[in-house]
């Protein structure tokens, strides 16, 4: 699916928010350094931008767009679990 041709609905909504918020692009420069042994130093807070997040967040969907959400159910699922797991990381850093 293109951007031309695919409107964005909630869930593209939803996924704009989540880019914007400081919070969840801190969770990815954590996750990150966590997954490739990474220190603070080496990827420090702060890194991840709302471009990156973005990115992020389409490659890890296996999508172009994030209008895309809300035309594709597998996308629409892991966009779900990965709003899931931000959620928990949340409660638990706060």
């Amino acid at each position: 699916m293109t951007q031309a041709t695919t409107k964005g609905g909630p869930l593209t909504r939803q996924a704009a928010m989540l880019c914007r918020d400081e919070r969840f692009r801190l969770y990815l420069d954590r996750r990150r350094r966590h997954k490739f042994g990474l220190t603070e130093s080496q990827l420090p807070d702060g890194t991840h931008n709302e471009q990156d997040a973005r990115e992020w967040l389409c490659a890890a969907c296996g999508i172009e767009s994030r209008a895309e959400l809300d035309h594709d159910r597998q996308a629409a699922d892991t966009f779900q679990g990965i709003r899931q797991r931000y959620g928990r990381w949340r409660v638990q850093t706060l």
